[in-house]
């Protein structure tokens, strides 16, 4: 697998890759990344194609899956290790 290109974002990595008859954008934030793999000949046979159709529409629906990867995260880890809250005696 190659990187064939990138997708400039103001919080975003994103890369597209391309490997035999494949092509790949990987979206990256903070801990997250989420890709998306096509095989050439779904309309898709660059990375141009990939640039094109990476549209705003699709970057939004990026951005709610991150939310919602790191709501999981967080509400796995409450569940795991809930946040203990500090007993300090009261002062008056």
């Amino acid at each position: 697998m190659r990187v064939a290109g990138e997708i400039d974002h103001p919080f975003m990595k994103i890369t597209i890759f391309k490997m035999d008859n494949k092509l790949s954008v990987k979206f990256e934030t903070g801990l997250f990344e989420q890709i998306y793999k096509f095989r050439t000949g779904e309309n898709l046979e660059s990375p141009e194609d990939i640039k094109k159709m990476v549209d705003q529409e699709f970057i939004n629906q990026v951005e709610n899956q991150f939310i919602l990867m790191n709501k999981s995260k967080f509400d796995a880890l409450n569940r795991y290790a809930p946040v203990e809250e500090d007993n300090f005696p009261v002062i008056i």
